[in-house]
């Protein structure tokens, strides 16, 4: 008889196996920099997640930095809006400040921007629009200036999330051209048109007007184009991929880290984790047990990296243990 039970006979045995270890060094943290003065603002499809300004944001990073993460990523909220996004390139913008003042108060941490027009335009869509048409090529040059301003405020990993064609290639050639040869890009690679980012609209205040981003965010549906996806952005130039949303794409994950040995990143979304906490909230699942089975699945499906809203819980959780 093959006895498998010897091995999970005790916590330290089963400890001296384990396939799948997480560690702070795992996660990501995301933020929401909103512009103006003296704000903290819940998110109510997101308990414990707030949207701050910069002055607000550095008891945010105090907890960031105590809990041991060592990298966030940023989505800034403008007030202006516009057409063409044009606060997205303001090397004055929102965005752009907080890079600032995060780098001056923490040097160390990771600060990675993210890159895209819907937080930015009045129409809520992620490049230039035509009627209703969202056009390609002309939204590049657009995300090429945000890329740089972000950089030139002191961003480590510029993160596109649009889902533009050549995307990756246009802003590496700029960052290049402009002396950022050494910034990284984090490519949202295979970003999928999915109903889990409603909370996430409500905090970056990024709904689109009208219509729905499935001409340029994947189709659910498609595994395999997803793989070709993460290939062309490692051809065009990126340095890490990602996978976006996570727990519903663990499929996904895993065909890409068969592909690849580049570091893959995964995004643990909104929308899964305020399912987590509104069961929790009801008394309904255990919040740590269920959130540690999420984010170990994640790293055993092939991902290196954890954006996610759970990441400070995560973080003292792991201490707990320690």
């Amino acid at each position: 008889m093959v006895r498998m039970r010897r091995l999970r006979a005790n916590s330290n045995i089963r400890s001296l196996v384990r396939e799948t270890v997480i560690t702070k060094d795992d996660l990501v943290y995301p933020v929401f920099i909103k512009e103006g003065q003296n704000i903290k603002e819940p998110v109510s499809s997101m308990p414990g997640i707030y949207q701050y300004s910069i002055d607000r944001f550095d008891e945010e990073l105090d907890r960031i930095i105590s809990a041991g993460i060592k990298a966030i990523l940023i989505f800034g909220i403008p007030k202006h809006k516009d057409a063409v996004g044009s606060e997205a390139y303001n090397d004055n913008g929102v965005a752009q400040n907080a890079v600032r003042a995060i780098k001056q108060k923490n040097s160390d941490i990771i600060v990675i921007a993210d890159v895209c027009l819907c937080e930015y335009t009045s129409h809520g869509h992620c490049g230039l629009v035509c009627g209703s048409e969202v056009l390609n090529d002309e939204t590049l040059e657009l995300l090429g200036k945000m890329s740089v301003s972000l950089a030139k405020a002191g961003a480590d990993i510029i993160a596109p999330s649009d889902m533009m064609d050549g995307h990756v290639e246009h802003i590496r050639n700029v960052l290049d051209y402009s002396g950022f040869k050494n910034t990284l890009i984090m490519a949202y690679s295979a970003k999928f048109a999915s109903a889990y980012y409603s909370p996430f609209r409500d905090a970056a205040q990024s709904a689109p007007s009208f219509g729905d981003r499935k001409t340029y965010q994947m189709d659910p549906a498609n595994g395999r184009e997803a793989v070709r996806e993460c290939e062309n952005d490692i051809r065009e130039g990126a340095d890490i991929i990602m996978v976006k949303p996570a727990l519903a794409y663990l499929d996904v994950i895993k065909d890409v880290s068969y592909m690849t040995n580049y570091p893959i990143a995964a995004y643990n979304v909104s929308g899964e984790y305020s399912m987590v906490k509104a069961a929790a909230l009801n008394g309904w699942i255990d919040e740590k047990r269920v959130v540690m089975e999420n984010i170990t699945a994640i790293k055993r499906s092939g991902a290196g990296i954890i954006i996610t809203y759970h990441a400070l819980d995560v973080a003292h959780w792991l201490e707990e243990e320690a």
